[in-house]
């Protein structure tokens, strides 16, 4: 069996199309990665790259785009929707086949001791591969995003662990770290009231008390006049997409507003919306080996 990771890399660029080819190109240029998806969002200004490969081309692939992204994109001048701290905000490993959670913690700090070093940006560790509890989860490393970082690492709990402890001005600060996979999930209103998504996101984003698996924001998508309750869910088999679907539809009649869309950003396990499916489709007796897909992959 092929030695497996998945990088999905974070970058704070939605809006011109060049810098992000040229990101892009570093992770086409390494043989044995595989390039399979990247989007664009001009509001969240940002985008998702999801490659995957044998580990060591998939840190130098990693690397090679973190560099770029680091020459072309400038932090002091980034404006967006979506929480941000770095040029390359964060880069997630996820062990895919033969190789085991630790080895990816390695690979992640491997990663991360490069791109302190040789870009002279600060690189904190999130989720397992995180260092304290303070760093497990990314919301909290972000937290103050790129205009508080000055003063942020100059605290002794948050001291980068990688890297200068002085902001990169222009690259900003970078996480990287070992993660199980997660599906990136928004749902759309038909309003523009953001105080009605802040809302709903609170009622079900894990550390206000909703769903233990959902991280949640409430967002303006300007462009389309609406706002978003944007999400990652961080274990789908435990927090399943259409419960949160649900209570953000219920939640959302109460303010007299409709869901009028959802959508998945990058790559999704296929087990997350088969479950969908089972679900309101109300299948009885339903089992993934009936896809005929699945089968034939096998």
């Amino acid at each position: 069996m092929a030695r497996l990771i998945e990088c999905i890399p974070n970058f704070s660029e939605g809006r011109n199309k060049e810098v992000v080819e040229k990101i892009v190109d570093e992770i086409r240029k390494v043989d044995e990665v595989k390039l399979l998806d990247y989007s664009m969002d001009k509001d969240h200004n940002r985008s998702v790259v999801t490659f995957v490969g044998e580990p060591e081309k998939v840190i130098e692939a990693a690397f090679n785009a973190a560099k770029v992204a680091s020459e072309l994109i400038d932090m002091s001048k980034h404006t967006g929707e979506h929480p941000r701290m770095g040029a390359t905000d964060v880069i997630p490993l996820v062990p895919i086949s033969d190789v085991t959670v630790e080895e990816c913690i390695n690979y992640s700090k491997s990663l991360a001791k490069r791109i302190g070093e040789q870009l002279n940006i600060p690189v904190f560790l999130y989720e397992k591969s995180a260092t304290s509890v303070l760093r497990e989860n990314l919301a909290d490393v972000r937290r103050g995003q790129y205009e508080g970082m000055k003063e942020k690492i100059k605290q002794k709990e948050w001291t980068p662990d990688f890297g200068p402890i002085e902001l990169n001005i222009k690259a900003g600060v970078t996480a990287v770290g070992a993660r199980a996979p997660l599906v990136a999930f928004n749902v759309n209103l038909d309003t523009n009231n953001i105080k009605i998504a802040k809302k709903i996101a609170k009622v079900v984003r894990a550390k206000t008390g909703g769903f233990t698996y959902c991280k949640a924001l409430g967002l303006e998508i300007t462009e389309r006049d609406i706002v978003q309750v944007s999400m990652n869910m961080v274990d789908y088999t435990k927090t399943s997409l259409f419960r949160v679907f649900d209570t953000i539809e219920r939640e959302a009649r109460r303010y007299g507003v409709n869901v009028i869309g959802s959508e998945i950003i990058g790559l999704v396990p296929m087990q997350a919306l088969i479950d969908v499916a089972d679900y309101y489709l109300r299948l009885e007796e339903f089992s993934s080996d009936q896809i005929l897909e699945k089968r034939m992959f096998e």
